[in-house]
């Protein structure tokens, strides 16, 4: 059971990361377009 050397398993990859963050830059926009919605009706 041997791991190819392209891919080393000590550290995770980069995409992790940047996924969470624009999945939270998302979150954090809706929740102002919703909480901006709230306050200026």
């Amino acid at each position: 059971m041997t791991t190819p050397p392209e891919e080393p398993r000590y550290e995770p990859p980069p995409s992790m990361g940047k996924l969470f963050g624009w999945t939270l830059l998302f979150v954090v926009a809706a929740l102002a377009v919703v909480l901006g919605g709230i306050y200026f009706t």
